[in-house]
């Protein structure tokens, strides 16, 4: 049987690539929420009841008109013209005449300007100038809040990030799941996979219990957490959503790998199997791995066609060792003659002896004695076959069958000499000399 050690690193490998790509994911679709919200945050009013009363100042008309003047030259990019209003309204004279949240919508608009110019830390500022008026909305500040957590994680200031997505938590009815999911990608980014698993759970849960599909992504991240923590069975849960809902070569892999780690060889050859019968194994190490499955499950004609099409499709590398699986295999399968051309390139390609001396027996098996004995000679002579016992034993067959009884005889003596060997090469020696002896009664009659 092959070794699947390096098929079982490759796979590993790639069960855990993933997550940081799909948190950078959630994290710019996160700021691309952020100037949306501070575009039209200072004309919105709060759509729920408030928890606790504010006696909120007025957004006086005067304030107003200068607010939509700004607002419409930054809608036109017209960055200048916006700053230059803004500024003119917090001048050392005009900041005083502005009330808490009428300098609050100041700061907000700033806050845009700065966000579309990808001045990031200066959008984090003027939000957080924002939150700091107050009697300002509370849905201001919530909304408020929710962008600065965002801004924190598009800077990667995780800790800053969570911290501030929990103030908003504290302050929100009723959290979306894609707000779970967001803290979950923060407490992801902190290695707190506990709070990371329980926030993407519940999105996840969200989703379900209203009839929708989670993400992609939010499936990934549960299904690397879980992962992460040893629970085989539900990564295997959440791979199955993965290959059911957004079928792709890695979530078969990994899928066909969880079910290995349980030991279920069924399980991880069919899922492998259905995989290559899609078309979605499309690198060469995949199909490699599939050949080894196929191996491991006592199906070497599938191994070997497996490792012939990647070969001709040039998928798989065409290496000493990819060509030694497809002969192997085909060899297991008793199908020599596709064995012997396959065996033929991987000697080829070989640095050492152990390939032509395998290339010997697949002749000898396809009775090609002379090209048995011609592989085998010249393994021997290379060097690096690791049983030199067996090969010796091999090119004796070889000799006698081409009737070259003493070559046969000193081939049987040499692999005599190790004591694995010894007991077989005894008889052959023994049988040798049975049939010399017929042979000379033969020609007496």
């Amino acid at each position: 049987m092959q070794n699947l050690s390096n098929k079982h690193v490759w796979m590993r490998a790639a069960a855990l690539s993933l997550p940081l790509m799909l948190a950078q994911v959630g994290i710019e679709k996160a700021s691309e929420a952020v100037g949306f919200q501070a575009s039209t945050a200072f004309a919105q009013e709060a759509k729920k009841e408030e928890r606790e009363t504010r006696r909120t100042p007025a957004l006086r008309n005067k304030v107003y008109e200068k607010l939509a003047e700004a607002q419409t030259a930054a809608e036109a990019k017209d960055w200048a013209t916006a700053r230059s209003v803004l500024d003119a309204m917090i001048d050392a004279s005009g900041k005083r005449e502005l009330n808490s949240y009428e300098l609050a919508n100041v700061y907000n608009l700033y806050a845009f300007i700065h966000y579309s110019n990808e001045d990031f830390p200066g959008a984090l500022e003027a939000y957080r100038n924002v939150i700091a008026q107050p009697d300002i909305p509370l849905a201001m500040e919530t909304n408020t809040k929710y962008t600065i957590a965002q801004l924190y994680f598009v800077q990667e200031d995780w800790k800053n990030g969570v911290d501030m997505l929990l103030e908003w938590f504290a302050v929100t009815d009723q959290p979306s799941a894609t707000a779970h999911v967001l803290l979950s990608q923060g407490y992801y980014q902190l290695k707190d996979y506990d709070n990371a698993l329980a926030n993407v759970k519940i999105a996840i849960q969200m989703e379900e219990d209203k009839g929708r599909l989670p993400k992609e992504q939010w499936y990934n991240l549960a299904r690397f957490l879980y992962f992460e923590r040893n629970d085989v069975d539900n990564t295997i849960d959440m791979l199955r959503n993965l290959v059911t809902y957004y079928p792709k070569d890695q979530y078969w892999i990994q899928l066909s790998h969880m079910y290995g780690e349980k030991k279920e060889e069924g399980k991880q050859l069919s899922v492998m199997d259905a995989a290559y019968a899609q078309d979605l194994l499309t690198k060469g190490p995949e199909r490699v791995t599939m050949a080894y499955l196929y191996l491991q499950g006592e199906v070497p004609y599938k191994a070997a066609q497996v490792m012939d099409r990647g070969l001709k499709e040039k998928l798989i590398d065409p290496t000493s060792k990819n060509y030694e699986i497809m002969g192997s295999a085909y060899r297991q399968a008793q199908e020599v003659a596709k064995a012997i051309p396959a065996m033929e390139i991987a000697a080829e390609k070989s640095e050492d002896g152990e390939l032509y001396a395998r290339l010997g027996n697949v002749y000898l098996d396809g009775d090609k004695f002379e090209e048995a004995i011609a592989a085998l000679e010249k393994g021997l002579k290379r060097g690096g076959v690791r049983r030199e016992d067996n090969a010796q034993l091999s090119l004796g067959m070889a000799y006698f069958n081409t009737k070259q009884y003493d070559k046969a005889r000193k081939a049987f003596k040499e692999a005599g000499k190790d004591k694995r060997s010894e007991t077989y090469a005894k008889q052959w020696i023994k049988y040798l000399n049975s049939e010399l002896e017929r042979q000379a009664k033969l020609a007496e009659d």
